[in-house]
């Protein structure tokens, strides 16, 4: 296959354009027919013209991986992760180049995360996910035979799905698992991908298409890129004469664009926007060591992604009085100020919440602000969370009397709750699961999990499956 093609510079602009090629099960398709803008820094980036007969697979085919033993995709998969991580892999390098361009984060921060979510692809940690997701693994593989306690049999297989994949822009990590679920679970696979990052996944299947481009899962994979909410586009690919899943990530715009398109035949799994928090106990103020130790976990979560991803902490509620908790405002301050700086992301922010900070500075019998809108981290102290969402190296926290108060902030949008003291979780996980949070940790452990653990309250390949049954009849001895 050829290398991604140069960059392109418009005569009617003047301005150069990054190329970003679609993938068809197997087939490198490049062009500059179209132009797009990318949703964070508004770059102009152009791809070819979407082919939506080569993005549908039909229902008369049956999906090429559906034959293929789990064991050997597992290998495949493995195999991809070695290719990436190699420093001599030219289309992952390039892949990088280009994201720079149109992903708000530093490269630095956006190669590290496209590496660290290789590690995904261990054989390992591939089949502990299996394990966690299906009671039998073996219905992947086989028609599973059953009998209840009337006698009467049947077979179960989870059969290959058909799933369009809307990928966020936050993160790479994303399209790897993305793409590793896809294969795990022996789907036909459109992957629509995000302005903020249009390269990415197709750079995951060139390389694959490198080890072996007849592979059963380079042949079940497409990856393309439109504009969402392009309802031209939409209303015909999201059909359920096409595909029995939406697979989709992101704000909450994005969701209720998908929903729209549900229906009989046509469900929607959704990664759907989620906010996560820290809860601070009142024995962080023991001592000045146990309140560097909680700034710094505290922070930690708060700069996960750099604040892009779902994980990263937005509000923090601390136990305490006002000095004590405004004695711990100054330390993650600081330790936000060291990451922010280390990761060389310095961006400024936008002027909406450049401007929501501002103000808060001047309400200082409501509000205490450490450090300003310029990039560098902020941290704003309150008795009551903060009517904007914090982003950017921004960090509320909210002074409580009892962590028992901060459980009425607790909803259905509520991701990972960071805690600390780690003793006092066990305390207020059923409250947190009752109110709508979905993960419970250590504070400063939001972005690591335990593998094959629920993501967002469900399993996902489970859901991701079309569950058959093969009804046979009762079985007289």
């Amino acid at each position: 296959m050829n290398t991604i093609t140069d960059l392109k510079t418009p005569e009617a602009s003047g301005e150069a354009v990054v190329s970003a090629p679609f993938f068809y099960r197997g087939k490198l398709v490049e062009g500059s027919d179209q132009t797009h803008r990318s949703r964070d820094l508004g770059v102009t980036f152009a791809t070819p013209k979407l082919d939506l007969d080569a993005a549908v697979q039909p229902r008369t085919e049956v999906p090429p991986l559906l034959n293929v033993p789990t064991t050997e995709i597992i290998d495949f998969l493995v195999e991809t992760g070695v290719r990436i991580r190699d420093p001599k892999n030219e289309i992952f390098q390039d892949c990088i180049d280009r994201m720079c361009g149109t992903h708000i984060l530093p490269r630095e921060v956006v190669a590290n995360q496209a590496y660290y979510a290789t590690m995904m692809l261990d054989r390992q940690r591939l089949q502990a996910e299996l394990d966690q997701n299906f009671p039998d693994p073996r219905a992947l593989d086989e028609w599973v035979p059953k009998q209840d306690f009337t006698g009467r049999k049947s077979f179960v297989r989870a059969f290959a799905p058909r799933l369009i994949h809307v990928l966020p822009g936050n993160s790479p990590g994303v399209a790897v698992k993305s793409i590793a679920h896809g294969a795990l679970v022996k789907g036909v696979n459109l992957f629509k991908m995000s302005s903020s990052d249009p390269f990415t996944t197709v750079a995951i299947l060139r390389t694959m298409a490198e080890i072996d481009a007849g592979h059963p899962i380079v042949k079940s994979m497409s990856a393309v890129y439109f504009r969402g909410g392009d309802a031209a586009t939409e209303s015909i690919l999201m059909r359920p004469q096409y595909f029995d899943k939406i697979v989709g990530w992101g704000g909450g715009d994005a969701i209720n664009n998908l929903i729209k398109y549900t229906g009989p035949g046509l469900q929607l799994v959704s990664f759907d926007p989620k906010t996560s928090i820290s809860m601070v106990g009142r024995e962080a103020h023991a001592s000045e060591e146990a309140q560097e130790l909680a700034a710094d976990l505290a922070s930690a979560d708060v700069m996960t992604l750099n604040q892009e991803a779902c994980v990263a902490s937005r509000f923090q509620f601390v136990e305490g009085t006002e000095e004590e908790v405004d004695r711990f405002c100054a330390k993650p301050h600081r330790r936000i100020a060291e990451r922010a700086a280390a990761s060389g992301d310095v961006r400024p922010y936008d002027m909406e919440l450049k401007e929501a900070i501002e103000t808060l500075s001047f309400l200082d019998d409501e509000f205490r602000v450490w450090g300003k809108p310029d990039g560098k981290g902020v941290v704003i102290r309150s008795e009551e969370p903060v009517d904007f969402h914090p982003i950017n190296k921004t960090a509320n926290v909210v002074r409580v009397d009892s962590l028992d108060d901060a459980v009425k902030w607790i909803n259905v949008a509520t991701q990972t709750v960071g805690f600390y003291p780690f003793d006092r979780m066990a305390d207020y996980r059923d409250r947190l699961a009752s109110g709508g949070a979905q993960r419970i940790v250590h504070l400063g452990e939001a972005g690591p999990s335990t593998i094959g653990n629920p993501h967002d309250a469900m399993y996902p390949l489970h859901r991701f499956v079309h569950w058959m049954a093969h009804e046979d009849g009762t079985i007289n001895d």
